[in-house]
């Protein structure tokens, strides 16, 4: 499976913050905030990333992650000219992509929880069809909310409802199979010009090829997207971290526990950065 990272878009909502810098390269508490989902994706397995970005933005990322060797993967870089919809990705990524299934993850997007790894694999597990997450909350009115029945097929899925048909919401992070990129390439454009999620994961819907895992109490899905959000997630992370001493979505511990960068590699990561409290834990891990 290949793993596609979405790091476009202007940052409106968290202007003037994002006038010059893209918004995943803000912090999120001690690292930038595509530290985040580029943890996810290692933590599903995923070594093969794509990172689409704005041809502003692109360089930066390039500069920060490399090739991503010293995370045991692979990064290419995709330049997306103008936001166009999330689908776009699938269609910018269709060489990248090739004959395999992929993992399409927001990159403003941060989840924690003990059980995460568990349900990520799940998702990859599931080789037909597309795969959303429900995530319960108390405002459903506010995101695509998500219906199924009692054997986790959707049986319908509603943008911002009025009248909603569950508590799930659907975070940003969907799993599909190989038939997304065709799929990505038929649908029609949305009235705003952008070929939507929603269009993608309709047509799956109608094929009775939507599932749904569905996230329960010990994960956490924090959305950094507005002032709000950016300071609520980095006040979770900061909390966790200081209670437990355990790092919240640090790639190189994740490399390293699942054996795609060596002891040495970590050590040498830390050492980069001893100054910090960052490469401190860095190198503490490497001493275990």
């Amino acid at each position: 499976m290949k793993g596609i990272i979405l790091a476009g878009g202007k940052g409106t909502r968290l202007y003037p913050m994002t006038f010059s810098v893209s918004k995943q390269l803000l912090p999120v508490y001690d690292k930038p905030m595509i530290y985040y989902p580029l943890s996810i994706l290692l933590l599903a397995g995923i070594r093969e990333i794509a990172l689409i970005s704005t041809p502003y933005d692109i360089d930066d990322y390039r500069n920060l992650l490399g090739d991503g060797s010293k995370f045991g993967i692979s990064i290419t870089y995709v330049v997306q000219p103008e936001p166009k919809g999330l689908a776009e990705a699938f269609v910018l990524c269709e060489d990248f992509i090739g004959n395999d299934s992929v993992c399409l993850i927001l990159g403003d997007n941060v989840f924690y929880g003990q059980t995460l790894s568990v349900l990520l694999r799940k998702a990859v597990d599931i080789k037909e069809g597309a795969t959303v997450f429900g995530y319960p909350v108390m405002n459903p009115c506010s995101f695509g909310v998500v219906e199924f029945d009692a054997d986790g097929k959707v049986i319908s899925i509603e943008e911002k409802p009025a009248q909603p048909k569950s508590n799930y919401a659907v975070p940003g992070l969907y799993f599909y199979d190989n038939s997304v990129v065709e799929i990505a390439k038929s649908v029609k454009p949305s009235p705003r010009g952008e070929l939507e999620i929603t269009s993608v994961n309709d047509v799956y819907l109608k094929q009775g090829k939507l599932n749904v895992i569905l996230m329960g109490r010990g994960v956490a899905w924090l959305d950094t997207g507005s002032p709000e959000g950016l300071l609520g997630a980095a006040e979770f992370v900061e909390a966790i971290q200081a209670r437990q001493g355990y790092y919240v979505c640090c790639p190189e511990e994740i490399a390293w526990r699942n054996k795609y960068i060596d002891t040495e590699q970590l050590l040498k990561s830390g050492k980069a950065l001893k100054g910090t409290e960052y490469g401190k834990y860095l190198i503490s891990l490497a001493k275990e």
